[in-house]
Order: structure tokens, then sequence, then C-alpha cells
């Protein structure tokens, strides 16, 4: 059986290659295509809602999803911990998958894995983000992420000094985040960890999104499908450990 899929931003660049992967996966088709001021009715009759919107209409399209009972792929950046745990009970109660991907990108989530190795053994974590200067949110989805994740492998509270000064960064989990928009920049993610008498950095860059993206997208289409409840992350679907 083929399974239908509504693409919710579909016209966007991740949507764009989003689609691509999945005219290409055996067994997925796309049923419908949605833009960010569609009727959310469209996504009856799709098996499985992709969401690569905009972060001020992804909590919409979620919502939706949940109702009509369908299964969720969120690829949209803006989902907080907070959030996520907002739309647990729903899921839940539904009886549907949420899987929530900040980035599909195979080397970015190992460079989030190895973040939570090193977290523990580091008084210090700071992150540095780049996106290109259209990208309408910030901190990125991925560098919300990966605060997260290194704040719950800290045996304690993370350093950062001098935190309340503006140009210290945004915390998040108690983690500086500093976010440059550029031109010409696809996606790069610096960590930086600081100890006595030395420093670990942990940097990822991405160059042709649509080749670091594929891989991710096509082991988290089936995944989706197949969910219960809420899952966050591509190290879920990879069976990594973050």
């Amino acid at each position: 059986m083929t399974t239908q899929v509504a693409l919710v931003g579909g016209t966007g660049k991740l949507g764009r290659i989003i689609h691509a992967v999945i005219d290409e996966l055996d067994g997925f088709a796309v049923r419908a295509v949605l833009g960010s001021g569609s009727d959310l009715a469209e996504l009856r009759g799709a098996d499985l809602v992709v969401d690569a919107s905009t972060p001020a209409v992804s909590g919409a399209v979620v919502d939706a999803a949940i109702a009509q009972g369908r299964a969720v792929l969120v690829a949209t950046s803006g989902w907080s911990a907070e959030r996520i745990e907002a739309i647990r009970p729903r899921v839940d109660a539904a009886g549907v998958g949420a899987v929530i991907i900040p980035n599909f990108s195979l080397g970015s989530v190992l460079g989030t894995a190895l973040a939570a190795l090193a977290a523990p053994h580091f008084s210090s974590a700071e992150i540095i983000e780049a996106h290109r200067d259209t990208k309408v949110d910030s901190p990125s989805g991925t560098a919300v992420r990966t605060a997260e994740v290194i704040a719950a492998a800290a045996p304690g509270p993370i350093a950062a000094p001098h935190s309340e000064q503006p140009a210290r960064g945004e915390l998040i989990a108690g983690i500086p985040i500093h976010s440059l928009r550029r031109p010409g920049v696809i996606a790069t993610q610096e960590v930086v960890f600081s100890g006595p008498g030395e420093s670990l950095r942990i940097v990822h860059d991405t160059v042709v999104p649509a080749d670091a993206y594929a891989p991710g997208i096509r082991a988290a289409l089936p995944f989706a499908r197949d969910a219960r409840g809420v899952h966050v992350g591509l190290e879920t679907v990879l069976g990594l450990r973050a």
C-alpha cells in the first residue's frame, strides 16, 4: 500500500527537497502540496502530514494533523522542549505519531551526539550557528536542540558568565547561543566546550542541502508513518543516543 503524503510548505527550499525524496521513495506518494496559507482541510485523505512550512504556521499544521488523526513529520524550526511537551498529551490521546526533526543532516545529528558525550566533561559550552540571511527564526532549531541535549547530559549547570548582557547571546537551557544571518551561507554550527587549559570545538557545515538532507529524510519518512507518540531528533530515527 502506498503512503499518501500531504506536504505543507512544499514549494520552499526544504519542501522541494522533501518532495524530490518522496518521488523517488518506494511506497510513498505526494497526495497534496500546501502553502503556508492553504486550507488545512486539504490534509484529509493523507496518511502522513509532512510540515516544512514556517515557525508561525507549523503549530497550526501539527494541531490540524493531530485533530484529524494523521501522523505528522515536522521539519520546521521553532519547536522548543516546552512546545513539544505541550502537544504530547494530545498526540498520545489521538494514538498517532509526531516526529520532530530540527535537522535532517547526518553530520549535524552526529555532531549533537558528540556534544552530548562531551558535556559531562566540560563546565563551559557555547554554540555559534550561522544561516543565510533569509532564515526568519533564530536561534536555529538545531542549535536549540543541541543546547537542550547538552544541558540534559551535563552533571550540573553550564557556566554562562555575564549572561544578562545581550551580547552574550540567547540562553537556551542555560547555554548561550549566538546566531549569525549572512548572505551566501547555507548552514553551519560550532559547539565550543572549554575547560582548564583546553577547549573542544565540534563543527558541522552544510554545503549542498539536497545531498546532505536526503538520507535523513529517507530514513524519517517510514519512521514517522509507523511511529506512535512524540519523537524528537534524527538521532531517534537512527537509533543514536544523544
